[in-house]
């Protein structure tokens, strides 16, 4: 039982210490006494930071960016919200999307709290379900704020609009604007600002996802169709229970895919906070990719998108894990490259030990070994890499391996992987400049989730990838 204990310390040590080599990840102490499950998160001027609570407080911490985080200071600027997920600082007010309205808060005489409360929009239903969620993105390129509405219960449509994507427009009018919403677990943007959420394994849902709210899209649960007739819409489509989501989409051009799917329980359970990379290599190679927190595994995945053929589609791969409890926000400073995160267990446990957490990364300017981009290719993917490879292994198909699936689209909560294929790597050719690698594999499927193993492959140094598994959404085989 000791060796077994050892063994098992080694292992989590060993990769907390090839995690710490690229990322520091450290606890934010919180004030003491207080229930902080932090739902939302805003970055203010002079390297403020605002969190909001679930409990639906909003507190103001100075000292986050500094080197000694022993000298963080917090101050509370409010409280009596109704769990606020989405915040965002703007010309001296935060602005909120609480479960039953979008509001501004002010502080108007600088005393260090809010007394200025103003409700931009509230013209959707609530009711005393747990889980009429509702989360809010910043303004996106026209001043528009997108809220995506959680069903009652996650199953049900007892208030106006839940199940569907909402814009508030500056002015404060209200815009249905996407349907087929299940249950999400936050909203945000692509580096083109493309708005984005993620939804969960549940109904119509067999696998959790990051899904494109392309305006007037369908995005799979017809649960709360029935509130086209509210705006005069037309209405959204009906799938099949038992179908595919492929076959449904060619009967329905507005039923707009997943865009990556996370295979449950592979790459998360439960997807929350979005966050593109637009800080120019501030926190790594990665520019332009989304970053996505999880809850259940306390992790922060790693996305890489395309668009093929009209459709957004790409890779997800693991990045950083270990923080102290499930996450719900993050949020990436841009300009100093320092990413936010926080989050609470309460409702859904979570490999973090803590009831919550406020949590910041730091990239420490050492560049893991790790596939940067997976690209769909007419009979296979290109995959760019990190730093030079060696030849010898990336040439060699047998250092890649490769399984396809997809889920079925259902009534019945989640879905088991069905209709599994296995492509077969038939050659591996590396590029002059030994950082990419262009694969030709037989048996692609279109609409499949591809998991490429490529465990074998070696740096020029002889190092082995940090994450050696990508998991790419097949929506669209380019053309030959």
């Amino acid at each position: 039982m000791r060796f077994l204990l050892f063994l098992t310390a080694s292992i989590t040590s060993a990769f907390s210490q090839a995690q710490s080599d690229y990322y520091l990840r450290e606890e934010i102490p919180l004030p003491k006494g207080e229930i902080m499950e932090i739902s939302s998160i805003a970055l203010m001027p002079d390297e403020k930071v605002a969190v909001a609570t679930r409990r639906g407080d909003v507190w103001i911490c100075e000292g986050a960016y500094g080197s000694d985080l022993s000298k963080v200071t917090w101050k509370k600027f409010t409280h009596g919200l109704h769990e606020p997920l989405g915040m965002y600082y703007q010309k001296g007010s935060l602005f909120l999307t609480q479960r039953p309205e979008l509001s501004r808060i002010q502080d108007s005489d600088n005393d260090g709290t809010a007394d200025v409360f103003e409700t931009i929009n509230s013209d959707w239903g609530i009711n005393g379900d747990y889980h009429e969620y509702a989360f809010g993105t910043s303004p996106d390129k026209n001043g528009d704020v997108w809220i995506t509405l959680c069903l009652t219960g996650s199953f049900h449509a007892h208030s106006n609009w839940r199940g569907w994507t909402l814009r508030i427009t500056p002015d404060g009018k209200m815009i249905p604007t996407c349907s087929g919403i299940r249950s999400p677990g936050g909203i945000g943007f692509n580096a083109e600002g493309d708005v984005f959420y993620t939804d969960n394994q549940g109904v119509w849902n067999g696998s959790s996802s990051l899904k494109w709210l392309k305006p007037g899209s369908f995005q799979g649960n017809p649960t709360g169709n029935k509130f086209h007739e509210l705006a005069k819409l037309p209405a959204p489509p009906k799938p099949t229970d038992g179908s595919r989501v492929l076959a449904e989409r060619l009967k329905f051009p507005d039923y707009i895919p997943p865009a990556v799917v996370f295979p449950h329980g592979k790459v998360g359970q439960s997807p929350t906070g979005i966050e593109p990379d637009l800080s120019n290599g501030k926190f790594g190679p990665w520019k332009k990719q989304v970053y996505v927190g999880e809850q259940t595994h306390s992790q922060v995945q790693r996305v890489f998108l395309e668009q093929v053929n009209g459709i957004y589609q790409g890779a997800v791969f693991h990045l950083i894990e270990g923080f102290e409890a499930g996450l719900i926000p993050i949020k990436l400073d841009q300009e100093k490259g320092v990413l936010f995160a926080g989050g609470s267990n309460r409702g859904w446990a979570s490999r973090g030990s803590k009831p919550f957490t406020f949590e910041r990364v730091k990239w420490t300017g050492k560049t893991p070994f790790e596939i940067l981009t997976m690209e769909a290719e007419p009979d296979g993917f290109t995959l760019t890499f990190t730093e030079p490879v060696d030849e010898t292994t990336a040439s060699n198909p047998a250092s890649y391996s490769m399984a396809a699936w997809t889920y079925i689209l259902q009534s019945k909560y989640g879905s088991p992987e069905v209709d599994q294929a296995t492509p077969t790597i038939k050659a591996a050719k590396v590029s002059e400049d030994k950082k990419s690698v262009r694969l030709t594999i037989d048996g692609l499927v279109r609409g499949h989730v591809h998991h490429l193993k490529s465990t074998g492959v070696k740096s020029k140094a002889g190092q082995a990838l940090w994450h050696a598994d990508a998991y790419y959404t097949l929506n669209e085989i380019p053309a030959k």
